[in-house]
C-alpha cells in the first residue's frame, strides 16, 4: 500500500482534487455514456463531442503502478532500455531458472505494465458506461506464466507508466508503439542471460497491434520469434464509430471526427487500423477476444486475423459478456488454451 501511494504522490494524483479529476473524465475515448437519453443532440453539442473524441488520442488520465511483483512472491529486476528511436522505456525482468524460453509482454492503451486500476477514480467513471469499472491487475499473468517456466520481460509503452513522453503524447494506435517492441527484442538479444533464449510475444491490445506494425516495417527482427498470443487488437476507425453510436452521433459525422484527429495527430483515422500491418504475420498466432464487448465490433477482430496469412492461427471468442476489461483477464482466469499454445511453439 505504501508504494501504491508512492506511485500516487509521484505522478500528481493525490494532488488533484476530486472534482478536477472528475473534470478529466472526458478526455477518454471509452466514455460511452448514452446521450440519446435527453434527446437528440443539436449541432453544437455534436461538435463538441466530436472535439472530446478527437482529444484522447492526445490527451488522457495517466495510470499508476498501481500493482507491483511482491504482491505475488515473484522476484524481478527492474530495468530500463531503449526503443529503436532512443525513448527510455522502464520495466520488469522476471528470471525463472533452469529456463531457456522468455515471453515478451506489453499493454493495452490507457494501461501501463501493472495493469488499470479502473475501480478507482478518474477511470472508475470514465469506464462505467461499458461496465470496465473494475480493477485490472496484471501481476497474475506473470505469475501464471513463471510458474509455467518462463523468463519474462515486460515494459510500459512511451507515454505510458514510467516510460519516457514521446511524439508529442500523442496515442498512435502502435504505429509509435511499435519502436518500443522493436527496442524490447533487441533489449534481449543484448542480454547475456537472455540472448540465447527461445523468444514468444504476448502483447496486449495496443501492443498486438504494435507487434503487427514493427514486423510490417522490420521483419528481420523477427526471425527466430517462434508465437504471438495476442488478446484483443482493435481498430480505432471502428472504435470512434462505436463511440460515435454510443453517444447518439450520426455516423455521417465520421468525417468532421476524422479531420479533427488528422488535425491534431497527423493521421487519418483508417491509418489507425492493424489490419494492413497484420498481412505481415509469419509467426503462430493466438487471438482471443470479448465477442460482444461494447467498445467495438466482431468483424474487427475478425478481419485482423482473417488478415493474417498463415494457417498456423487461432481466434477465440469469449462470451457472457461485454466488458472489454474481461479479455484483458481472461488468461488468468482461464489460462489452459494459451499456455497450450506457447507450449506448442516454443518447445
Amino acid at each position: 500500500m505504501l508504494r501504491k501511494l508512492g506511485s500516487l504522490l509521484s505522478m500528481g494524483y493525490l494532488s488533484l482534487a476530486a472534482d478536477e479529476r472528475v473534470r478529466n473524465l472526458k478526455m477518454l475515448t471509452f466514455e460511452a455514456q448514452n446521450t440519446n437519453s435527453t434527446g437528440p443532440l443539436n449541432e453544437t453539442q455534436i461538435q463538441q463531442e466530436l472535439l472530446n473524441i478527437a482529444t484522447t488520442f492526445r490527451q488522457w488520465p495517466e495510470a499508476p503502478l498501481f500493482h507491483w511483483p511482491e504482491e505475488e512472491g515473484l522476484q524481478y529486476e527492474s530495468v530500463t532500455f531503449q526503443s529503436e528511436d532512443g525513448v527510455p522505456l522502464e520495466g520488469w525482468f522476471f528470471p525463472r531458472e533452469g529456463s531457456d524460453k522468455i515471453l515478451l509482454m506489453n499493454h493495452p492503451r490507457l494501461f501501463n505494465r501493472a495493469g488499470l486500476p479502473s475501480h478507482l477514480e478518474p477511470w472508475a467513471t470514465l469506464a462505467a458506461p461499458s461496465g470496465n469499472n473494475i480493477d485490472v491487475n496484471f501481476i497474475p499473468d506473470y505469475k501464471i506464466l513463471h510458474d509455467a517456466g518462463y523468463n519474462i520481460l515486460t515494459h510500459d509503452f512511451r507515454n505510458y507508466g514510467l516510460s519516457g513522453r514521446a511524439n508529442g503524447v500523442l496515442y498512435s494506435g502502435g504505429r509509435y508503439e511499435s519502436r518500443d517492441v522493436i527496442g524490447a527484442i533487441r533489449y534481449i538479444r543484448s542480454r547475456r542471460d537472455t540472448q540465447n533464449m527461445t523468444l514468444g510475444l504476448f502483447p496486449r491490445c495496443m501492443g498486438g497491434n504494435a507487434v503487427f506494425h514493427a514486423m510490417s516495417r522490420l521483419p528481420q527482427e523477427f526471425e527466430g520469434v517462434r508465437v504471438i498470443v495476442t488478446p484483443q487488437p482493435i481498430s480505432a476507425n471502428m472504435s470512434t464509430r462505436v463511440d460515435l453510436a454510443n453517444r447518439g452521433i450520426p455516423a455521417s459525422y465520421i468525417k468532421d471526427l476524422d479531420d479533427m484527429v488528422f488535425w491534431r495527430k497527423s493521421l487519418h483515422l483508417d491509418q489507425y487500423s492493424p489490419i494492413p500491418a497484420a498481412r505481415s504475420v509469419t509467426i503462430p498466432t493466438f487471438i482471443y477476444q470479448v465477442r460482444n464487448d461494447l467498445q467495438t465490433r466482431p468483424e474487427d477482430v475478425q478481419a485482423i486475423f482473417d488478415a493474417i496469412p498463415i494457417p498456423e492461427k487461432k481466434l477465440v471468442w469469449i462470451e457472457n459478456t461485454t466488458r472489454r476489461w474481461d479479455g484483458y483477464l481472461y488468461f488468468q482466469r482461464q489460462p489452459q488454451e494459451m499456455l497450450e499454445w506457447l507450449e506448442r511453439y516454443m518447445n
